[in-house]
């Protein structure tokens, strides 16, 4: 999983997986949820993210990841 935030657009992208998005679905004013040929949840795009989400923090609890990585 990856995220990515893009402060020109102020628009947050979580990459839930590597497939690529074949269809999107806006689900909310400003949240549009993609998904690959076969229907599954691939990624989701938050416009005006800081409005919405607290991107100052990150939190994770018990995740089974073998890495973490933070790139700038």
């Amino acid at each position: 999983m990856k995220f990515n935030y893009f402060p020109e657009t102020d628009s947050l992208y979580i990459d839930l997986s590597e497939k690529t998005s074949v269809e999107s679905q806006e689900v909310a004013n400003g949240v549009v949820l993609d998904f690959d040929e076969q229907g599954m949840l691939v990624g989701i795009d938050i416009d005006n993210a800081s409005k919405i989400v607290d991107l100052k923090r990150i939190e994770s609890n018990s995740l089974p990841t073998s890495s973490f990585a933070i790139a700038s």
